[in-house]
């Protein structure tokens, strides 16, 4: 999506440029694909508009394939849903853990202010108060990041993780919170045919978009790309939303110590799999968190309740998560019975569910980790990268936590960068 949106503000400025894309779809991620009369896609993928710069963008883009939603987004625990997000909304737990994440959130509002928390589990721990840490807060971000949590740094956290106020939290101990948390609380999805329809309306209004582009090597002296297959062409500057760990396997020369720093990046891979199912499922619910090991996926979603499009009449689209890495490995055989029995186990398909269609995406690259290399790394390597004609860009090509509005406007960021 970075890499479509540069491309585009480029050519808005008259500034020729060649879209090199590895896939015969355009999109990265954020594609969709059909199945049986169902529509998935790669995953979960939805837009937030902070910046009326991309919502018009997207507007001009989609020409009223585009509808808002407000957010139905819930969490399965203690054998009953609540709504999200789980710290403003006690209401539906038993009293007893309703009791002591309430006390705890409000002791901790008393005694740590002014406190610089070192680390991800300090800051969960500060900001929570020990109930909701150990109820929602450390088993969902463990099962999320497959990691130690004091392994990971917290100067992400302000952006995607709600901190309601003491009086909202007291408020949503004794019924559901009517405030709205979040920079997810609505959200925008095409009206037909899935997310891809965004990086298909990009690529429309684009001159020279070549797929099935595999680049095999970047040669920086003579300043060449090599692809596999098809030869090699010449660039003056390279925007690159390649992953970086990625890069790293084809950029000649290298030196050591970007080697080095390339090689301390961390990330946790997504198992996503698709399930078109009959009858329906879960009406009214755009997607569920799961934070406790019962369960082998951290997220359920309903592509059916994001557009009626997404599955056949009487039918349900569903996507799940599972997270994994080379701290918590999972066994690839054995995953997809594992989903199907959970979601029978929880309630999300019943006896007339009959699952028709099962459709895999194993996502190497799906969150990037924050941890005390993170910085000092990345800002070396993109220093390197742009010293040599190569403007990083994008969710994975600049190893940032991005949301769709964030890569398209990186994009951008990335075009501006172009000298004419």
């Amino acid at each position: 999506m970075a890499g479509l949106s540069a491309a585009w503000h480029l050519q808005k400025r008259a500034i020729e440029c060649f879209v090199f894309e590895k896939e015969s779809v355009v999109g990265g991620l954020c594609r969709s694909k059909q199945a049986k009369g169902f529509i998935f896609d790669y995953d979960g993928h939805l837009l937030h508009f902070r910046n009326k710069y991309t919502l018009r963008l997207v507007k001009k883009l989609l020409k009223g394939n585009l509808a808002r939603h407000k957010r139905s987004a819930w969490i399965n625990s203690f054998g009953v849903f609540s709504r999200y997000p789980f710290q403003a909304n006690l209401y539906a737990l038993p009293r007893p853990i309703a009791q002591e994440c309430l006390f705890g959130f409000l002791r901790a509002s008393q005694s740590n202010q002014g406190r610089t928390p070192k680390n991800f589990l300090q800051w969960i721990n500060a900001s929570f108060g020990n109930g909701i840490s150990r109820h929602f807060m450390v088993p969902y971000n463990e099962k999320f990041w497959t990691v130690p949590l004091n392994e990971i740094t917290c100067e992400w956290t302000h952006n995607f993780i709600p901190r309601p106020k003491p009086s909202e939290v007291i408020e949503g101990f004794f019924a559901e919170n009517k405030h709205h948390f979040g920079y997810n609380a609505t959200f925008w999805y095409p009206r037909q045919a899935g997310i891809g329809e965004l990086p298909l309306a990009f690529e429309q209004q684009l001159h020279n978009v070549y797929k099935n582009c595999c680049i095999s090597a970047i040669d920086l002296q003579n300043k060449k790309l090599h692809i596999a297959g098809k030869g090699k062409v010449k660039f003056d500057t390279l925007i690159s939303t390649m992953p970086l760990p990625e890069l790293a396997k084809i950029i000649r020369p290298l030196p050591g110590n970007i080697m080095n720093m390339l090689r301390r990046l961390r990330w946790n891979s997504i198992f996503n799999l698709n399930l078109g199912v009959e009858g329906a499922c879960q009406e009214g619910r755009h997607w569920v968190y799961y934070p406790h090991k019962d369960t082998i996926f951290f997220r359920v979603g309903f592509y059916h309740n994001f557009s009626n499009n997404m599955a056949p009449y009487g039918k349900s689209a569903i996507y799940t998560e599972v997270a994994y890495s080379k701290n918590r490995p999972i066994n690839k055989k054995q995953v997809v019975p594992r989903i199907i029995n959970d979601l029978k186990a929880c309630g999300i398909l019943s006896k007339k569910n009959k699952v028709s269609v099962l459709d895999i995406n194993d996502i190497k690259y799906g969150y990037l980790i924050y941890d005390k290399y993170y910085l000092r790394a990345t800002e070396a390597i993109k220093e390197f990268l742009l010293a040599n004609n190569i403007i990083a860009c994008g969710r994975y090509g600049s190893w940032q936590y991005m949301s769709m509005e964030e890569a398209i406007f990186d994009g951008k960021r990335a075009a501006d960068m172009v000298q004419e």
